[in-house]
């Protein structure tokens, strides 16, 4: 294997693990959205209590995730 193919494999890696770390992110997110905007409605709340918190909640999550990942050796 030449250095140029080493090159592109080591980028197609490196592309592919912050690729599913990106949608990881983006799918803790919706779940703390749409899991909020279901209690919401199901509890019928007048103010999106419930949206709001577990979209905080759920964006710190993903932000602990991404650290987490990013450091593990």
């Amino acid at each position: 294997m030449s250095d140029d193919d080493s090159g592109n494999l080591n980028f197609l890696r490196d592309y592919a693990k912050y690729s599913s770390l990106i949608i990881q992110m983006v799918a803790i997110a919706a779940v703390g959205i749409l899991g909020g905007i279901e209690l919401d409605k199901l509890l019928k709340m007048k103010s999106p209590v419930f949206t709001i918190s577990l979209t905080i909640t759920m964006t710190f999550v993903a932000i602990f995730h991404l650290f987490r990942t990013l450091l593990k050796k």
